[in-house]
């Protein structure tokens, strides 16, 4: 129904803004994570969103990216993961971190979202491997890094991609640089060598 609710940022809460546009105060829905980027209300802002409708209520979400709104909705097609659990999600990693703790089986990372377990971050895995690709993940990462989003991703990315050009799997690739803790200088030949050492223990 509604693409995006582009207006002015009238309130901001926990996990609900209000936009005003037309003249009408929208309650949206927000991750946790997006109220960082506002630097307060009076401003204009576009938000993508998506519409829940039940029977007695309708809810909106919202997003300040396609992208996220996207990967939102992939997590609602997970079997017991409604609205508040995406939400939960998309409060504790990006939509890149996301694709690549799926693809690189990393279930402990999507568990610390509040409200998700070992056992759903599991499913969350297993439900949205098939319909996300390493290809679409650099991809996506790539043009993120372009915008001027995490530098440490982008040695992240580099490191999984020397490793997969050495021989190993794309999953093993992001386990290992998955577990290496990255920090703001971090050098690729530094992560790799870390990565190589986990590889010994995998």
């Amino acid at each position: 129904m509604y693409s995006y609710i582009k207006g002015e940022l009238v309130e901001i809460l926990d996990d609900v803004i209000v936009v005003e546009a037309g003249q009408i105060g929208y309650n949206i829905h927000i991750p946790a994570s997006m109220i960082d980027n506002f630097t307060g209300t009076g401003q204009e802002v576009k938000i993508y969103t998506y519409l829940q409708v039940k029977e007695d209520d309708m809810q909106l979400y919202g997003f300040l990216t396609r992208d996220d709104l996207n990967i939102f909705k992939l997590l609602l097609g997970v079997n017991g993961i409604g609205p508040k659990g995406a939400l939960a999600v998309l409060s504790v990693m990006t939509p890149d971190d996301l694709r690549f703790a799926v693809l690189g089986e990393d279930a402990k990372s999507i568990a610390k979202a509040p409200g998700i377990g070992n056992k759903t971050a599991q499913r969350v895995i297993l439900e949205l491997k098939d319909k996300i690709s390493l290809e679409d993940a650099f991809e996506a990462k790539t043009v993120h890094v372009a915008e001027g989003q995490s530098a440490t991703s982008s040695v992240k990315n580099e490191a999984v991609q020397a490793l997969t050009a050495l021989g190993y799997s794309s999953s093993e690739a992001l386990k290992a640089v998955s577990g290496v803790e990255l920090t703001e200088d971090i050098t690729v030949e530094e992560v790799l060598k870390e990565a190589l050492k986990q590889m010994a223990f995998l």
